[in-house]
């Protein structure tokens, strides 16, 4: 992309980051990047309320709860049997003895 598009480009960004804080619960990202004559831009605008954000603890299962987990992952476990084998590209994959096992399910 010539220098000429990417000003563009960034022009247009500058101006929408420019009219976003305006209205109301309105939130704006995005950018661009590129070299060597490519390049790709990104921007994203959503407007409404965002809502909670942050990292929340979940409370870890106790008692019979705990143990009723434990059980359907060894249940899960012995019928599924998961092993990780390299494709082609050398990326691990999981593989498992019946079908339906990559979405956790215990039975068919």
């Amino acid at each position: 992309m010539s220098a000429g598009r990417w000003a563009l480009a960034g022009g247009i960004a500058l101006q929408m980051a420019a009219v976003a804080p305006v209205a109301a619960d309105v939130s704006f990202s995005g950018g661009c990047i590129g070299g060597g004559g490519s390049g790709n831009c990104s921007f994203t605008m959503r407007r409404g309320p965002i809502g909670p954000t942050g990292i929340y603890k979940v409370a870890e299962p106790r008692g019979e709860e705990l143990e009723a987990a434990l059980e359907r992952d060894r249940e899960w476990l012995a019928r599924c049997k998961p092993v990780i084998r390299r494709d082609a590209y050398g990326v691990g994959k999981y593989y498992y003895a019946a079908p339906g096992c990559e979405f956790g399910r215990l039975t068919d």
